[in-house]
């Protein structure tokens, strides 16, 4: 039997295309290859998006910024000083983007105007931090990206 260029070209195109299909579903099947999207109820979280900005532009309008530092303990979160801790309220949401598992939230309870979350509960890289707070009614909003 002989075999001319274009059954082989055929053939070598079947065998390119199941070499594809194979890999396509084995990702699709296989639980060590997460593909879920960021947020689990996406379009709800997007109907607020307006309130959001509202939030974040307080934030901006403040003469004292919320800081945020990593030092040796953790990362420290800096309330402004000139607000009554007592009469802040809200969360730290953390969200680690290569891994989901580690996302976690803290809420806001301060002894003095800085919120400490230790290094134990943290893993080295970056760290998306959404502070959701509120002082006197008013809310405020800050996000930033800290490295460890």
């Amino acid at each position: 039997m002989k075999v001319n260029w274009g059954t082989s070209i055929v053939i070598a195109f079947g065998l390119f295309i199941t070499f594809i299909m194979y890999f396509v579903f084995k990702v699709q099947s296989d639980k060590n290859y997460d593909h879920e999207m960021v947020t689990e109820e996406y379009y709800k979280k997007e109907m607020s998006f307006q309130q959001q900005l509202d939030k974040e532009q307080n934030a901006a309008d403040l003469t004292e910024k919320v800081t945020v530092s990593a030092t040796p303990e953790g990362i420290m979160i800096a309330f402004p000083a000139s607000f009554n801790k007592d009469k802040i309220k809200g969360k730290v949401s953390l969200y680690r983007p290569s891994n989901q598992k580690l996302d976690f939230e803290v809420p806001i309870s301060l002894s003095a105007s800085n919120l400490l979350i230790p290094k134990t509960n943290l893993v080295d890289g970056r760290w998306d931090i959404t502070i959701d707070w509120e002082y006197e009614g008013k809310a405020y909003l800050n996000k930033l990206v800290v490295n460890l």
